[in-house]
């Protein structure tokens, strides 16, 4: 017979190995999700910045032809998108956006707390069984 501490940690040690595989796996799917979120605003940056390049030209070339200056309005809104695109995809934009974040964990952690407190496995069992009882209400 054993005690339960050593069945405490046998399941430490089995389960331990199998976390640490998955923080891993999480943390590599973390990496291939913001990778991939950098080369989708890279190939879009090239189709806007095309875009944006035929509008200017064509709305520089309007504004003169007509002389109504204001036919150039329309390239104040674009050149803030495609500064934001251009500095998410080649700029600081993502080690800024850490920095920040980085910065809430550390001294603004209070504004992550969940409304009513954490989850528990009482409060969830509520309201399956609720959410159940009105199922079968129905």
């Amino acid at each position: 017979v054993y005690s339960i501490t050593f069945y405490l940690i046998l399941l430490f040690f089995f389960t331990y190995p199998q976390l640490e595989r998955q923080l891993l796996m999480q943390n590599q799917m973390r990496e291939r999700q913001m990778a991939m979120q950098i080369a989708w605003t890279r190939e879009f940056l090239k189709y806007f910045g095309i875009f944006f390049g035929l509008a200017a030209v064509g709305l520089t070339a309007g504004a003169i032809k007509n002389k109504k200056p204001g036919l150039f309005l329309p390239m104040v809104p674009l050149s803030f998108v495609l500064a934001y695109q251009y500095d998410m995809g080649y700029g600081t934009l993502l080690q800024r956006m850490k920095g920040e974040a980085e910065h809430i964990l550390d001294t603004e952690n209070t504004l992550l707390e969940m409304p009513k407190g954490a989850l528990t496995f009482e409060s969830l069992e509520k309201a399956r069984r609720a959410q159940s009882k009105f199922f079968i209400e129905k």
